[in-house]
């Protein structure tokens, strides 16, 4: 008893073995990945410090740009000025999103 079952153990293990190693991904229809492709991304759009200057100006005159801690004349990591800027607007963005989130889910 105890050896058919060793047997048929055996077996089940060389057979799932078997159809483990022939297993292929369906096709995808031909043209389908170019009808649901992403367009490319364009590349990053770096900011100078001249460059929020103008656009603090454009969106809120009254105040005009304000950087009390002038982080935007600073160089992290031994980066460019241009990605530091661009590493503190996503920052902010990603802050901003989590702390609307937490504002909402306390209500």
């Amino acid at each position: 008893e105890r050896q058919s079952l060793y047997r048929l153990h055996c077996k089940m293990l060389a057979s799932a073995s078997t159809l483990s190693l022939s297993y292929a991904a369906p096709a995808a229809p031909a043209g389908a990945s170019l009808r649901h492709a992403r367009p490319a991304a364009a590349p990053p759009l770096m900011e100078t410090k001249a460059d929020l200057e103008a656009l603090a100006k454009d969106l809120n005159p009254a105040v005009g740009f304000w950087d009390p801690l002038a982080l935007s004349d600073y160089s992290f990591w031994g980066t460019s000025q241009e990605a530091t800027i661009g590493f503190l607007r996503e920052s902010e963005i990603k802050h901003g999103r989590v702390a609307g989130r937490r504002l909402r889910d306390a209500e």
